[in-house]
C-alpha cells in the first residue's frame, strides 16, 4: 500500500470572546500555540503539522509570528468558513490523511493524538473518520480528529448548515450511514477533567501545569494526570468554566 501523507491542521485565530488574543498569551515562556504545534509535532506517524489562520486583518501578527519563530507552515482563508480552510490549507499540503487539532489545547497528547490517528491507518482504507471526542472520556483538550481528504471534500462541497462550514467535522459524522466512523475512548471516563483555554481560569490551570511541566518538551498524558493527583485543587480553578 503506497503511504499516506498525514498532515495536522492546526486552526488557530487571534479573536475570542472570553479570551481574546489567547493563542499569542504567553504559557510558561512560549506563546501558547506554539506549544500546541510543538506539542502536535511529537505525534506519532504524521508528516506535516500546518497552522490554519484567517485571512482578517486581526490574524496577521499571529501569521507573522508563526513564520518568524519557523512554527510551522502558515495557511490563510475564510474566517467563519473553518470547513473551507481546511480544504484549502489540506490541498496545498497534498494531504491524503487530515489530522484536526485546535490551538487552544496546549496540553495535547501526542500519545492520545497518535491513538487516533493510528486507528484510521491502521484500517487501510475500511475507514473515512476516527475521533475521540464523540463519546467523551478524555479530558477536553486532547481532542483529536482524522479525517480522510475525500470525507473532506465531500464535507466541503456539499455541507450548508453554518454549523457544518464553521466546526469542520459534523457533515461526516453526522451522517454514520455514508461515513464509516470510529471512537477512540479513554480506559477510564475522564471527561470531567477541563484542559483547553478558552477563558481566564482555564489559562491559569494550563500556565500551573506547564510550570510544574517546564522543562519536559515530551511529556504525556499521564504526567499531567500525576500532577493533578499532586494537587487535586487545581482541577476547582476552572471547574465553573462551561463550554462554548
Amino acid at each position: 500500500m503506497i503511504r499516506q501523507r498525514v498532515v495536522v491542521i492546526v486552526q488557530a485565530r487571534m479573536g475570542s470572546t472570553r479570551l481574546p488574543g489567547k493563542v499569542l498569551m504567553d504559557l510558561a515562556g512560549r506563546p501558547m500555540v506554539e506549544h500546541v504545534l510543538r506539542r502536535a509535532r511529537l505525534i506519532p506517524g504524521i508528516d506535516a503539522v500546518v497552522l490554519a489562520t484567517t485571512t482578517r486583518a486581526e490574524d496577521d501578527a499571529l501569521a507573522a509570528r508563526c513564520a518568524a519563530g519557523g512554527w510551522a507552515s502558515v495557511h490563510r482563508g475564510p474566517a467563519d468558513d473553518v470547513l473551507e480552510r481546511y480544504r484549502l490549507t489540506a490541498e496545498a499540503e497534498r494531504a491524503d490523511v487530515v489530522v484536526r487539532v485546535t490551538a487552544d489545547c496546549p496540553l495535547l497528547s501526542p500519545a492520545v493524538s497518535g491513538m487516533v490517528v493510528h486507528r484510521l491507518l491502521d484500517a487501510g482504507g475500511a475507514l473515512d473518520y476516527v475521533t475521540n471526542t464523540r463519546t467523551r472520556s478524555f479530558p477536553r483538550g486532547l481532542d483529536t480528529e482524522a479525517f480522510t481528504m475525500a470525507a473532506l471534500r465531500a464535507a466541503a462541497a456539499e455541507a450548508v448548515s453554518p454549523d457544518e462550514r464553521e466546526h469542520v467535522t459534523p457533515f461526516i459524522w453526522l451522517r454514520p450511514q455514508r461515513f464509516r466512523i470510529a471512537e477512540v475512548v479513554d480506559t477510564r471516563d475522564r471527561s470531567g477533567l477541563r484542559w483547553t483555554v478558552d477563558a481566564p481560569a482555564d489559562f491559569t490551570l494550563a500556565s500551573r501545569l506547564h510550570e510544574e511541566l517546564r522543562g519536559r518538551e515530551d511529556f504525556e498524558y499521564g504526567d499531567v494526570l500525576a500532577v493533578i493527583e499532586r494537587h487535586p485543587d487545581w482541577s476547582d480553578l476552572n471547574r465553573d468554566v462551561e463550554q462554548k
